[in-house]
């Protein structure tokens, strides 16, 4: 259901409603692209005319010919424009290159034994110094120390694997135990809420403020899964998913305060067995990144607790990213447990293949 306030709002949502299939020509390398690909912004202050050509052609006509690309204007810029890195930094974060060749660490003689490093996915990080002989329940606790995480929240992914504290017959595991070698990087997967019994209706409640550029949308959604296979999808125009077990308010404008909302109510009790994990995204509409959106706000919450977050609902490390993955809902034997991401990620409501990659290697990795 969309709701809105002013007739402009309301041609704008009809539009956005088409616009999943909207591609675009560019004028340079004659390719049907979608519209997010080109520049958002002119490229210098004297181009005055529709922006035709995808950022890439952009960045490669200015490094050639240090001038625009449309042919009619030519205007001169150079590769170290501000313009021209904004668009350079917006192509890297929609077109991220992963890589999965591994480089072996070398430790220099007399540096010692090295450290290891523990990484959370939203992009915060610590070392501590490496010991073979080290219990898993010591790097936990120092773990708990430096990032005040408790030990009986964090879950430790090393190579795609889950360390834990005991082994077969309550056995005291240590590092040499899973192999972990100096100058390794061990995931931390932070556990938000383990979810008691009877729990069963949460709310996933997003405001944002539109862009200097005018009305836009910074997208909600929730995609479900069964291990690493995509099952469902809820978001602005899949309403409802799994028999109304989760259930998306749609677009929510207001053009008096320049603000959008969206909702995203979820029943438990009603989620089929087949249903592992679901995933809460956000995700920029038109905009290069989220950074474009001005005071968003994000909670989730019991719904008969509406003024307790059960997620960490800081997102400013993705400002620069074109979304994120921002929790997730697991089930294992029977109960559901909150997990806190943060993972960036390509992608928005356009195009989910980047975002469902970034889930599947997640769950794949034991997240």
């Amino acid at each position: 259901m969309i709701f809105f306030e002013h007739e402009d709002v309301a041609l704008l949502l009809s539009a956005r409603s088409l616009s999943n299939a909207l591609t675009m020509r560019c004028f340079g390398c004659k390719e049907n692209k979608l519209s997010n690909e080109f520049p958002q912004f002119d490229i210098t202050e004297n181009c005055k005319h529709p922006r035709f050509h995808c950022m890439r052609c952009v960045i490669r006509q200015v490094k050639e010919k240090k001038c625009c690309p449309f042919a009619e204007c030519g205007k001169p810029v150079t590769p170290e424009s501000r313009n021209i890195a904004i668009i350079q930094r917006t192509l890297d974060e929609m077109f991220r290159e992963y890589t999965t060749e591994f480089t072996p660490l070398v430790i220099p003689e007399g540096v010692g034994q090295g450290v290891v490093r523990v990484a959370v996915l939203n992009g915060d990080s610590m070392t501590v110094n490496y010991r073979p002989s080290m219990t898993i329940l010591e790097l936990k606790q120092s773990i708990q120390n430096k990032m005040k995480h408790e030990v009986q929240k964090q879950k430790l992914l090393y190579n795609d694997i889950e360390i834990k504290v005991y082994g077969d017959g309550q056995k005291q595991m240590k590092l040499r135990d899973y192999n972990i070698q100096p100058n390794s990087t061990v995931y931390l997967v932070v556990l938000m809420l383990a979810i008691p019994v009877g729990f069963d209706h949460v709310v996933f409640d997003l405001y944002w403020g539109f862009p200097l550029s005018g009305v836009d949308f910074l997208d909600a959604s929730c995609l479900l899964y069964n291990g690493t296979q995509f099952l469902h999808l809820c978001d602005w125009r899949h309403l409802s998913c799994v028999s109304g077990a989760v259930q998306h308010s749609g677009d929510i404008m207001d053009s008096i305060k320049n603000q959008g909302h969206h909702v995203i109510n979820v029943y438990l009790k009603k989620i089929p067995s087949e249903v592992t994990h679901l995933f809460f995204t956000l995700s920029a509409w038109g905009s290069p990144n989220i950074s474009k959106y001005p005071n968003p706000s994000l909670k989730f919450y019991e719904a008969d607790k509406p003024n307790t977050d059960l997620c960490k609902t800081s997102f400013t490390h993705a400002n620069h990213s074109q979304a994120v993955i921002m929790c997730s809902m697991s089930r294992s034997g029977g109960r559901w447990a909150i997990y806190e991401s943060g993972k960036l990620s390509a992608g928005n409501t356009r195009v989910y293949d980047p975002i469902k990659g970034s889930i599947q290697t997640l769950i794949s990795q034991g997240y």
